[in-house]
């Protein structure tokens, strides 16, 4: 069998590891451009990788003290309220939030900063007429395991010529960090003004059509799949919260029931899964009909958002989940534009990681939580949106009652 040498070209899953306090964090990136005579190793990765056959792994660890000194130099900032403001919208400003991140754009008046920037410039505090922004890599302080697991080494020579990819910059690119709080320091992301829809009719009116779609591509599906599969033990009792007609669930799971809550009775009942059904607007009332100690597992999957009271459905759930019992909320970057709140449409991808983590963190009961991410996959053939070329990306948190 063939095996990685230093002219090797390769398709590698790059994992990122990392906790914040007692969170842990798996952030993973697929991509088939690896070179290993042309790019850049963190550590001594390319190295532990030699050797090594399809489907075999190697991991190093990266101390927070040996990141890129450009990712980690420390520069903070400081300006004027009225000087965040979106490009081209001078005196219009923007609300900033301790905690929050924002495009490095919006801060006007900072030198070296171009209006252009999206990099991600977080608001540390708001005191008096004073806004401060780190401006540092979101992982810029944290000890980090890079891993790469080997699948599929490509049988075509290694190109000399092209770009040269830094992959501990590639794997820590577009937002792995922004999920956790800045300095163990909870953040505020229901503010009502953020928690309301575009479209503030009833959601009965909205969803009393049954609209038998799937919102995300197939490889994304079977991510969540995947993962559900070795959070939820076999023979549990499983609630799919805010479902529909498919419950992102293998048929081979052997379930000892599901329950589907949902708002269209159509689409539950046509749940290949479902042992039973129950209709409920948790906007319009977040307790849910069920004893203590119901269910095993609680799945939330591309619903979260949709969400305008979520603190108080957490608190509900942890009530009706048994000691040990798993909650698991999956999303990505597409939603029904008029009825997600107005926060989610404004936060970074791995931002909204955060908004969900943050409703774990406070709701009493919840612990050994972690996130997972998953990004890069190339969008399936057959799929409608190949005017995008990746699959959709995957984020989920979950977390064990007590």
């Amino acid at each position: 069998m063939q095996k990685i040498d230093k002219m090797s070209r390769a398709t590698i899953q790059f994992g990122l590891d990392w906790n914040s306090g007692a969170i842990q964090h798996c952030d993973q990136l697929w991509t088939d451009r690896v070179n290993m005579w042309r790019d850049i190793f963190p550590e001594d990765l390319a190295t532990a990788l030699f050797g090594k056959q399809e489907g075999e792994k190697a991991a190093v660890n990266v101390n927070a003290g040996s990141f890129p000194e450009h990712l980690r130099n420390r520069k903070t900032v400081g300006l004027k309220p009225s000087c965040l403001y979106r490009p081209g919208e001078q005196g219009i400003s923007v609300p900033a939030v301790p905690g929050r991140f924002y495009p490095q754009g919006f801060l006007h008046g900072i030198p070296g900063i171009f209006q252009t920037s999206t990099a991600p410039a977080r608001c540390i505090s708001q005191e008096d007429n004073r806004l401060s922004f780190d401006l540092n890599h979101p992982l810029a302080d944290y000890d980090l395991t890079i891993s790469a697991e080997i699948l599929s080494i490509h049988p075509e020579k290694v190109e000399r010529g092209g770009r040269c990819e830094e992959w501990l910059e590639q794997i820590c690119a577009n937002g792995p960090g922004m999920q956790a709080r800045y300095q163990g320091r909870a953040t505020d992301f229901f503010a009502p003004r953020g928690m309301r829809p575009a479209d503030t009719s009833p959601d009965h009116l909205f969803y009393e059509k049954p609209r038998m779609v799937q919102h995300l591509d197939a490889t994304a599906r079977q991510t969540i799949r995947d993962q559900y599969g070795k959070l939820i033990a076999p023979g549990a009792r499983v609630l799919d919260l805010m479902g529909s007609w498919d419950s992102h669930l293998s048929e081979n799971h052997a379930l000892r029931s599901l329950t589907v809550l949902g708002m269209n009775r159509t689409e539950l009942e046509a749940n290949p899964l479902a042992t039973e059904s129950v209709v409920r607007d948790l906007n319009q009332d977040p307790s849910l009909p069920f004893a203590e100690n119901s269910f095993d597992a609680v799945l939330c999957t591309a619903s979260i958002e949709y969400l305008i009271n979520p603190l108080a459905v957490f608190t509900e759930i942890q009530r009706i989940l048994a000691p040990g019992g798993v909650l698991a909320v999956a999303f990505s970057n597409r939603w029904f534009p008029p009825k997600a709140v107005r926060i989610w449409t404004e936060l970074h991808e791995f931002e909204r990681l955060g908004m969900v983590l943050e409703m774990f963190q406070r709701t009493p009961g919840f612990s050994d939580i972690h996130t997972f991410s998953r990004r890069g996959e190339p969008r399936p053939e057959d799929d409608p949106h190949q005017e995008i070329r990746e699959s959709d990306p995957v984020f989920i948190a979950w977390a064990t009652g007590s």
